[in-house]
């Protein structure tokens, strides 16, 4: 088989990708490519690294680095060399010509744990250069390892932390089970966002969410100053196991949705969410517990659950006024999260069921460090200078 220049991909697939711009993952380009390249090298010295036989026709002599500019940014490649001279790999070229075909290609890869023949065949169509199994598993071992170095690198002081969960649907012991991604996000004393650390786990239960929030402090983190979340069972007892002494800001938003259990009629909901709402907009934490105790009168007859749950739960949403009036708009729910989370869905979208746990942790990992990169060189999300 080789390489086709009109190769396509099947219609549902493209239309996928023109309306997504699956702009994701250069890290899986710059793995195959170089991946792609080694193999062609070795086809070109008939021989493989360190082998010696009669039919070899040079000698390899390490790589070169060349930078390319594509569409999903700068990617760095590192160029096969032969000692005699005279090679260059086709793949590099072959590749980025295919480069949006080859996206999609390698996410279906990698991801959804397409089998090394037809990785081989793939390959072969977009680079030239069929691979074996061998060079298939050590591809996805160089991408595992550079996702691992990301997961478990050192942590230092950030001094507010988000944390929330989401589902994804993955195969797992011959079921389809919804796996929990649970993930952790803190602003640095720069005031930059950065994704902290992410982890695939059976469910929200108490032991994931206390080993996943273990890891983080084991990592390194501290200074923490304000923990913003739900109040999912699972997560709160972890959360006071893990990090008992420091305040915690329960999710403006997910109260308000958690109240909407407790209105009696429907026509009531605008009402209380409004209500609510008041609460939480006032200027300091006194007014704010004055409102919620006229809240609380108001409905202790027409909605007597709602005024109790009220009077217990929305204390816990008034924390953030003890932070810096600039700041509290950003960290009195977990939006910040719920956003990201989107955006990792959206991407993963090509992605309907995952065919293991690893693989779900493997593109969400990758996702992920490419956007905390982006936050990293990005704008400034709170200033920390003359916080009032």
């Amino acid at each position: 088989m080789t390489y086709r220049e009109d190769f396509i991909l099947p219609a549902e697939l493209m239309e996928r990708v023109s309306k997504q711009g699956f702009d994701i993952l250069p890290e899986l380009i710059q793995v195959i490519i170089n991946a792609a390249m080694q193999a062609e090298r070795q086809q070109y010295l008939k021989a493989e690294p360190y082998q010696h036989t009669e039919e070899r026709e040079g000698h390899a002599n390490g790589y070169k680095p060349k930078t390319v500019h594509t569409r999903v940014g700068s990617i760095t490649f590192a160029i096969p060399q032969v000692r005699e001279g005279g090679f260059y790999p086709e793949a590099l070229e072959k590749g980025l010509r295919s480069e949006r075909a080859l996206l999609l290609a390698l996410a279906e890869m990698y991801v959804q744990g397409v089998s090394t023949r037809k990785v081989k065949a793939v390959t072969e169509k977009l680079c030239g250069v069929a691979m074996s199994s061998s060079q298939v598993s050590h591809a996805a071992a160089l991408l595992d390892t550079e996702l691992e170095k990301w997961c478990n690198r050192p942590l230092g002081e950030y001094l507010y932390l988000f944390v929330d969960a989401y589902y994804e649907q993955v195969r797992e012991d011959g079921q389809v089970r919804h796996l929990a991604v649970l993930s952790a996000v803190g602003i640095n004393p720069d005031g930059k966002r950065e994704i902290l650390g992410v982890s695939v786990a059976l469910s929200e239960h108490e032991m994931h969410w206390r080993a996943f929030l273990e890891s983080l402090k084991a990592r390194g983190l501290g200074g923490v100053q304000l923990i913003t979340s739900d109040d999912h069972a699972g997560l709160r007892t972890a959360r006071l196991a893990v990090f008992g002494g420091i305040p915690w800001q329960r999710c403006q938003f997910h109260l308000q949705q958690n109240a909407q259990a407790y209105v009696p009629r429907k026509d009531m909901q605008t009402e209380v969410t409004e209500d609510i709402r008041t609460i939480f907009n006032t200027p300091d934490r006194t007014t704010a517990e004055a409102y919620l105790a006229k809240a609380v009168e108001k409905y202790r007859k027409t909605a007597s659950r709602l005024a109790e749950w009220m009077a217990v739960n929305i204390p816990e949403g008034l924390t953030v006024f003890s932070f810096p009036t600039a700041h509290r708009r950003l960290i009195r729910t977990t939006n910040v999260v719920e956003r990201l989370h989107r955006e990792v869905r959206r991407r993963a979208r090509v992605v309907s069921i995952f065919p293991n746990p690893a693989s779900c942790l493997r593109l969400v990992s990758a996702i992920l460090a490419e956007i905390s990169d982006e936050w990293l060189t990005g704008r400034t999300y709170l200033s920390f200078q003359s916080s009032v």
